[in-house]
């Protein structure tokens, strides 16, 4: 692994009296993709969100580029070079797409604004021809691409993605794959994937963990995880074929 952008040490989150997070350990290394795969409900969500400090971290450490971010307020996390793409896209459905991107860019450089523009328009060429249309119009593959958009807007290292696959046709889900692995091997992008489809995610991750019941269990090379047995029998089985798109399904976009 390269020297760690992202450093999550022995942390625990709870909510309420219920503990969410079990002293997990996780590593993003510079121009790294890490997929996070876990079952419904094991706290994969739940880690991202404490990252960004809400909920907080009750004990471990949280380090990103070597600063400790664990009691920054979220407004302040929110300022460093990390964006997040949350699970179930959270647009706003009332703004247009050129609205949700400037809302994407309140924090970066506004002398940059029109780079970052072309930049995004030319990453997903769907949203420059729907510039002006209401972001809750959109189909779900051009809300997933919307949301993503909106995170790169404000020129990120590290971006962490929440389930962007999530409700997609197989080859929609596919080019959202396709654009998180060009962006990593292009500009050096840091991936901080979460994910549900563990084959697509295993298959486009340098590194993998897996998260069972708020604990880390398992953790290796994407490749390590894709052929390890337990991996295969929880995540994998008859999934992988489902997973896997073909030139005849559906593209839902």
């Amino acid at each position: 692994m390269s020297e760690a952008l992202l450093s999550v040490r022995g942390v625990t989150a709870y909510y309420g009296n219920i503990i969410a997070l079990k002293g997990v350990d996780v590593d993003v290394g510079q121009g790294e993709i890490v997929a996070l795969i876990g079952a419904n409900g094991a706290g994969k969500s739940t880690l991202m969100m404490t990252i960004f400090g809400n909920p907080r971290a009750r004990d471990g450490a949280i380090t990103f580029d070597k600063r400790e971010i664990t009691r920054l307020p979220t407004h302040e996390i929110a300022r460093l070079p990390i964006a997040q793409s949350p699970e179930g896209r959270r647009i706003f459905p009332r703004m247009t797409i050129l609205e949700n991107l400037q809302m994407g860019a309140a924090l970066g450089e506004r002398a940059r604004f029109s780079e970052d523009l072309d930049r995004v328009f030319t990453i997903f060429p769907r949203l420059k021809d729907r510039a002006h249309q209401r972001g809750g119009t959109l189909s779900g593959g051009e809300q997933q691409m919307l949301a993503i958009a909106r995170a790169l807007m404000r020129r990120p290292r590290l971006l962490l993605l929440d389930e962007p696959s999530l409700g997609l046709a197989p080859l929609v889900a596919k080019q959202i794959f396709e654009v998180i692995a060009d962006l990593n091997k292009s500009e050096g992008l840091s991936v901080f994937l979460v994910e549900q489809n563990a084959y697509h995610a295993l298959r486009l991750a340098h590194r993998g963990y897996v998260l069972v019941n708020g604990a880390i269990t398992m953790a290796g090379s994407g490749a390590e995880l894709l052929a390890s047995p337990k991996v295969r029998a929880a995540y994998l089985e008859g999934g992988a074929r489902k997973a896997a798109p073909t030139a005849a399904s559906p593209e839902a976009v």
